[in-house]
């Protein structure tokens, strides 16, 4: 499955709908995100249930800014429309299969619970 490229105009329409989306925030001139792309492309090809984005920095730095991204490339995963992962730095294919599968196995019903009840909270 292609990468879709994330800019402003479609960065909520694709949260909101997919369930499982993973955004590789990064820039052109940044040797780690270059030699993190194949990996990342290939993954994409392998889970196609999985919507694989990326958010240029340098083209798209109202985006970065919104979500605090200081260092790239950065992974970001959202899950049901929450983000349950965000980290920074490169990762080998088998690092990324670990994330994902653990990304996988999260009980979305306990954390939209968490969620709720930390809302009533105030």
């Amino acid at each position: 499955m292609a990468v879709l490229e994330l800019n402003e105009q479609n960065f909520e329409e694709t949260i909101l709908n997919n369930d499982f989306v993973i955004i590789d925030f990064w820039a052109p001139w940044c040797g780690p995100c270059q030699g993190f792309a194949p990996v990342y492309d290939q993954a994409s090809d392998k889970y196609p249930n999985i919507t694989f984005t990326k958010v240029n920095t340098q083209d798209e730095q109202g985006l970065a800014g919104h979500f605090q991204i200081r260092s790239i490339p950065t992974l970001m995963i959202f899950r049901e429309k929450v983000i349950i992962y965000s980290q920074p730095g490169a990762m080998q294919a088998s690092q990324l299969d670990d994330l994902i599968a653990r990304a996988s196995e999260v009980d979305m019903a306990q954390v939209h619970a968490e969620i709720a009840a930390e809302g009533e909270k105030g």
